[in-house]
């Protein structure tokens, strides 16, 4: 397959991975009806782990080094980025999470120049930035600006979009050495380990009758096998073929296929501001992925 094809596929795989993220916050938001944060990670990464172990059941010897090296994707890309999202919304608006997270990419191209050989910060990466990050404000804010600094909540968003950062250029080192189900099956199975601790100290009573009821089920299933097991796979593809940076781009999508779901699914309303701000955000993501570079 030529390079070109590769690539193209590995935009419309991003693309798609996008997607179902931005709809896992539907089915966290009907989970969060009967389950603390914590436990609805520990199903969530449960269920990921029994699928990605059924499709890819091979073991390796690892070294001490390359446990710990997985150990800190699982706690970078999973248990401190969820812990540290859940909690700041706890201490301020969803607002304000929302567009601190949104930070991830251009944290991720910043990393990315200093600790990576092929991918350097560019004026299309910042431009990119700029633009897509308004975009992100328009559609988070969705036509009511609602902005007011909270240092707890804040700085928890912002560990998180960090958090997300260091997975990534910690994921690509990885991305040469296994392939993607492996990698998301070894990350899968250190988070579950990082996060029990976390759920025996929360000691909150455990509504597993809950899940006879099919909203709770199809949505802990959704995140569970979909938005974990398949999209963790999807991204760990995406990022080998495109590029850490040019994937993590992408995340400036989410808040605005959130605003869709929420509009179709909970009937929230989509103002013209959030639909000037997707646009916004394309073309950001756009400038960002442009090969040629953009002069002053």
């Amino acid at each position: 397959m030529k390079e070109t094809s590769k690539k193209t596929i590995g935009h419309l795989i991003a693309l798609f991975t996008i997607v179902i993220w931005g709809t896992t916050f539907i089915a966290s938001k009907f989970l969060l009806e009967v389950f603390t944060p914590i436990q609805i990670m520990i199903m969530r990464f449960t269920i990921a782990y029994v699928v990605l172990l059924i499709l890819n059941h091979k073991r390796e010897k690892l070294r001490l080094k390359e446990e710990a090296g997985f150990l800190l994707l699982a706690l970078t890309g999973c248990t401190i980025y969820f812990i540290s999202e859940n909690v700041a919304l706890t201490y301020t608006f969803a607002s304000n999470v929302s567009i601190i997270v949104a930070s991830a990419p251009i944290l991720t191209a910043i990393l990315a120049h200093f600790f990576t050989k092929d991918e350097k910060i560019s004026l299309n990466i910042i431009l990119g930035f700029l633009i897509a990050f308004t975009g992100v404000a328009f559609v988070v804010f969705n036509g009511t600006f609602i902005l007011k600094l909270s240092p707890v909540g804040d700085l928890l968003s912002f560990l998180a979009a960090l958090s997300w950062a260091i997975y990534s250029i910690n994921l690509k080192r990885y991305l040469v050495k296994y392939d993607s189900v492996y990698l998301a099956r070894k990350t899968t199975f250190y988070a579950i380990l990082t996060t029990v601790p976390l759920a025996i100290f929360e000691n909150a009573p455990f509504a597993l009758s809950a899940l006879e009821q099919p909203k709770y089920i199809i949505s802990i299933l959704f995140l569970g096998i979909v938005g974990s097991a398949i999209c963790y796979v999807a991204w760990n593809t995406v990022s080998r073929r495109i590029g850490i940076v040019t994937a993590n781009n992408y995340i400036y999508v989410i808040p605005f296929v959130t605003l869709i779901a929420a509009g179709i699914m909970l009937n929230e309303k989509v103002s013209i501001i959030s639909v000037v701000g997707a646009v916004l955000i394309v073309c950001g993501v756009a400038v960002s992925g442009r090969r040629k570079v953009l002069k002053n």
